[in-house]
C-alpha cells in the first residue's frame, strides 16, 4: 500500500504474516522476496511504498495421494495420461503438490506442462495436456469448441423401471463456494447421451456417457436426476462427509476415450484409458 510506512519492507512482510515471520527474514536474506524487475530485496531494503514485492511463500506439508498417473502418450506438443481417482490435476485448495500437473512437470522436467481441459479429483481417465505455451491455445480450443468427442462409464445404481438408451437435457447452475451443482428452469446448457452397457449384480449397471457439453458436474448431476447416481459419490443426490484421505469408496466413472482431429498435424488421435472401474467386479 501506498499510504503506509514502514521502516523496511522485512517489517512489512513480519506484520503481514506474522505466523511466518523467522521463514519470511530466511527469504529475504536468501534472497528469494524480488521486485517487479527480479531484483532481490534484503534485510535493509526500505519499504516500496507503492511498488511491488514477490513473495513466494511455503507450501504446506502434503500427504501422499497413494495413487500415480500413467502416461498413455507423450510427443512433443502432447502428455496424455490416465488419471487416478482421487489425485486432483492442478493446485486448488489443499492439493499443490499432490497433483497431477505438479508431479509431471517435476518427473518429465516439463516446467510449461499445462492441461487442454479440466478433469475432477474424483474423477479417473484419459487427460491430455500440452507441453509448451505456443501449442496450448489451439488443443484448448478444440475443448472449447467442443470438437473433442468424450466417452465415459459409470456404475449406478440402477431403477427400476428406467429405459436406456436416454438423453438428458437440463440447464445446470454451479455457484461458486456452493459443492454442489444444480438443475434449473431455463435453456438448456447441458446434454448427456446415456446407453446401458451391461447390467451387473446388485441392482447395479454399467453405463457409458457421451457429454455433447462440459458443465461442471454434468454427469453426476444428470444420472442423479434419472435416479441412477453414481456408486461411490459423496455429493449426488445428497451431500455427505468424507475425510480427504479416504481412499476406500471412490468415485466409479471413468473418463474411458478422448478423440479428435489434431489441429496442428490434421491426424485423427484417439486415446483410451485402461483402468477399469472396481465396482464392475472385472
Amino acid at each position: 500500500p501506498r499510504e503506509e510506512a514502514w521502516g523496511s519492507l522485512v517489517s512489512y512482510l513480519e506484520a503481514r504474516f506474522p505466523a511466518d515471520a523467522p521463514r519470511l527474514r530466511e527469504q529475504v536474506a536468501a534472497g528469494e522476496v524480488v521486485d517487479e524487475l527480479g531484483r532481490p530485496f534484503t534485510l535493509d531494503s526500505p519499504y516500496p511504498a507503492g511498488g511491488l514485492a514477490y513473495l513466494y511463500r511455503d507450501v504446506a506439508p502434503e500427504a501422499r495421494v497413494p495413487f500415480d498417473a500413467r502416461v498413455l502418450h507423450r510427443d512433443d506438443d502432447l502428455v496424455v495420461v490416465d488419471k487416478p481417482h482421487f489425485l486432483a490435476v492442478t493446485p486448488r485448495g489443499a492439493w499443490v503438490t499432490e497433483t497431477v500437473l505438479v508431479r509431471l512437470r517435476r518427473a518429465l522436467d516439463l516446467p510449461a506442462l499445462s492441461p487442454a481441459h479440466r478433469l475432477d479429483r474424483p474423477t479417473a481417465g484419459v487427460l491430455v495436456l500440452t507441453t509448451r505455451p505456443e501449442v496450448r491455445g489451439a488443443y484448448q480450443e478444440l475443448f472449447a469448441r467442443r470438437a473433442v468427442e468424450k466417452v465415459y462409464e459409470a456404475v449406478v445404481t440402477l431403477p427400476a423401471g428406467l429405459d436406456l438408451p436416454t438423453t438428458v437435457r437440463s440447464r445446470i447452475v454451479k455457484q461458486h463456494g456452493v459443492h454442489q451443482a444444480r438443475t434449473v428452469p431455463g435453456k438448456v446448457n447441458a446434454i448427456t447421451h446415456v446407453t446401458l452397457q451391461r447390467e451387473l449384480p446388485g441392482g447395479r449397471a454399467l453405463v457409458g456417457l457421451r457429454p455433447e457439453t462440459g458443465r461442471t458436474h454434468q454427469l453426476r448431476v444428470h444420472l442423479a436426476g434419472l435416479g441412477a447416481p453414481i456408486v461411490g459419490d459423496d455429493l449426488y443426490p445428497v451431500e455427505r462427509e468424507v475425510a480427504p484421505d479416504d481412499y476406500s469408496a471412490p468415485l466409479q466413472l471413468l473418463a474411458r476415450s478422448i478423440a479428435f482431429d489434431d489441429p496442428l498435424t490434421g491426424e485423427r488421435r484417439q486415446f483410451v484409458s485402461q483402468r477399469t472401474l472396481a465396482a464392475t467386479g472385472d
